[in-house]
């Protein structure tokens, strides 16, 4: 386990002698310190940390990165001078105890990076992509911990702070780590394989979603392209060999590549795909000269590329086809979709975290399998940058190919019900709103028992209250 002795090693260079405590965790909200824990005062433009260093340390943190000059009732050492391999001798370093440094967040980091290092046979599979790296990562780690002890980022813990504070929860006893890594502005997933070291990287796709950010779509796919340029020669990079701008990867990456897909041409591909609706997928997988007949719990027949990516690392790190069907079989965990009744009877699929064009025509994908009516509720689809009205009339094609009645909440939603109009869906089957409230009003007063509704938008609408207002109270 990390100790106090690593963190000062990791800031100074120096180690003290002798032993010291170990932290069991690190927590950047004094609400989720565990006893022993390290907490991180990050200041923040609207919550600074430092504010919260008392409710941590009642909360049991044994210690607390600081970067600000704390009152003398906090115990505080100085990291930030000259320091000799004396200089923790005299000194208590009992808890609880402040350590002064110049930015928190980048000694974060840097403690981070320094136990990763000292983790030699520790495995990491790193996951990128602009949709289903979450799920992926899920799938991953029910997989691997058919054999292995495996440790996953939970939540959305992917970026410069979340996966330095997954990295501190791994210890000596952990085989496997399976970290997804986001992606925003160009140098991050770079910056994130930098504390990681991953052997094998897998690219899930190449969507335009934070193209506002990034700029364009090759700036996103230049982007993702940082987790396979940084794998080891010896490593895995695991490619989607349906998409072109994953599958251009393999020339950029040292490692060796192995494609996934419904293609032949991929490693390991999938054909006969049924979707059962709610009740899951069934496909054949084919490796080699094999062929297995699966059926996973996921929802959606997109959710084969998913199984796809799990039972591609599961080959490449050598587990058997047993293992890895169970694993498959085992990944029930839907994450952010959910299906949900209202009063009336409607089944309404509540996929309401985020949207991109990409993610959004999956969940219409999966719409389409279900039985009865088909009533698609969009939102704004944010951060979509130049390809704004490009991917909001890609959907509304779409939903007018699946649905049978149209609402849409927002301004780029007229974009979604002007595209399904001109795709020649009626005008009386599109229903346009400005707020949720119009929304939940149609839908209680139009939903039968006969009725499958998708809610989908970006999480900036709060669509989620939508789903929230027709759930039947248990």
């Amino acid at each position: 386990m990390l100790t106090l002795a690593d963190t000062l090693e990791a800031l100074t260079t120096l180690r003290p002698a002798g032993r010291t405590p170990v932290i069991t965790e690190a927590a950047v909200d004094s609400r989720q310190v565990i006893p022993g824990g390290l907490f991180v005062a990050l200041p923040g433009e609207r919550v600074d940390g430092h504010d919260y260093i008392g409710a941590a340390f009642e909360h049991g943190a044994s210690f607390a990165l600081v970067q600000r000059d704390m009152p003398a009732s906090y115990r505080t050492l100085d990291l930030r001078g000259d320091l000799t391999p004396g200089s923790f001798e005299s000194l208590n370093l009992d808890s609880p105890l402040c350590l002064r440094v110049d930015d928190s967040l980048a000694a974060l980091q840097q403690i981070a990076r320094f136990w990763r290092s000292k983790l030699k046979d520790l495995r990491v599979i790193g996951i990128t992509g602009s949709v289903g790296k979450s799920t992926t990562k899920e799938m991953i780690a029910e997989v691997l911990g058919q054999r292995f002890r495996t440790l996953k980022n939970t939540g959305n813990l992917n970026n410069e702070i979340g996966l330095p504070l997954t990295v501190l929860r791994l210890g000596p006893g952990y085989e496997y780590a399976v970290l997804e890594m986001g992606f925003y502005v160009p140098g991050e997933i770079q910056f994130l394989c930098d504390i990681a070291l991953p052997q094998v990287g897998v690219v899930t796709n190449v969507g335009t979603v934070h193209a506002e950010r990034a700029g364009s779509q090759e700036a996103i796919a230049r982007g993702k392209t940082e987790l396979v340029q940084a794998l080891p020669g010896d490593g895995y990079a695991i490619l989607n060999y349906d998409d072109e701008w994953v599958r251009a990867m393999a020339e950029k990456t040292p490692a060796r590549v192995f494609f996934y897909g419904l293609d032949a041409n991929a490693d390991l591909w999938a054909d006969r795909i049924e979707g059962l609706g709610l009740d899951g997928i069934r496909f054949r997988l084919q490796y080699q000269r094999e062929a297995l007949h699966v059926r996973v719990p996921l929802i959606g027949r997109h959710s084969v590329h998913t199984a796809l990516r799990a039972a591609a690392v599961g080959l490449v790190e050598g587990l058997s086809w047993q293992e890895i069907v169970n694993g498959l079989r085992q990944g029930h965990s839907q994450l952010r979709l959910v299906a949900i009744r209202t009063e009336s009877g409607a089944l309404v699929l509540d996929d309401t975290y985020n949207a991109s064009p990409e993610s959004t025509m999956a969940a219409l994908n999966l719409l389409a399998e279900l039985d009865g009516r088909k009533i698609a509720v969009l939102g704004d689809m944010l951060e979509l940058g130049p390809y704004e009205r490009q991917g909001h009339e890609m959907v509304g094609v779409r939903a007018r190919e699946v649905a049978q009645v149209l609402l849409t909440v927002g301004k780029l939603g007229h974009i979604i019900a002007e595209a399904a109009r001109k795709a020649g869906m009626k005008k009386v089957s599109v229903f346009e709103f400005e707020d949720i409230d119009g929304v939940v009003d149609w839908l209680r007063k139009n939903l039968s028992s006969n009725d499958s509704a998708l809610v989908k938008g970006s999480h900036g609408l709060r669509m989620d209250r939508i789903v929230s207002a027709l759930e039947v109270s248990r």
